[in-house]
């Protein structure tokens, strides 16, 4: 008997997606556009992030009274709080914004890399008849939801009643 798929909110919100980008990006060179295009606008962001944090950390190093900026501020807080829910530890907290760039240098690493193998996957090319073939089975896979004939199959299904 197949698991039927989880119902809360995040993991319906994560079926709508997946199925939208199906629909919308149907072949081959479509998908690999769109998984390039994703990996080089988390990587942009994420560099820049990283930078913008690295500029806020030098400017804390620097004496004045009002260096500290909001980011850094906010994670010295945070730092501050968790450090005493966990008195009992005997090493003190590290630093949340070195731990946090720390964290950023560790995905940025990640994204070079997966950066390298989608290099590859541009090498794949398929001749128009597979194409059609994607445009077929993403079709079956994620169907138009607001297609007049599913709306009415849905509501046939769950047995909601028409509107007035």
């Amino acid at each position: 008997m197949p698991e039927e798929p989880c119902q809360c909110p995040e993991c319906q919100r994560f079926y709508r997606e997946h199925d939208r980008l199906i629909r919308e990006n149907p072949t081959l060179r479509q998908q690999q556009e769109l998984n390039w295009a994703a990996l080089q606008s988390f990587r942009t962001l994420a560099g820049r992030v990283m930078e913008e944090l690295q500029k806020q950390q030098n400017s804390t190093e620097a004496p004045g009274p009002s260096a500290t900026s909001s980011v850094a501020g906010d994670l010295a807080g945070a730092g501050a709080g968790s450090a005493a829910g966990r008195e009992a530890e005997a090493a003190p907290d590290p630093d949340p914004l070195q731990q946090a760039m720390a964290d950023l240098e560790n995905i940025n690493a990640h994204l070079f890399s997966i950066e390298a193998l989608m290099e590859r996957i541009f090498d794949v090319r398929v001749p128009d008849a597979v194409e059609q073939q994607f445009r077929e089975i993403a079709g079956e896979l994620a169907p138009d939801p607001l297609n007049a004939d599913r709306l009415r199959l849905n509501r046939l299904l769950h047995q909601t009643p028409d509107l007035p």
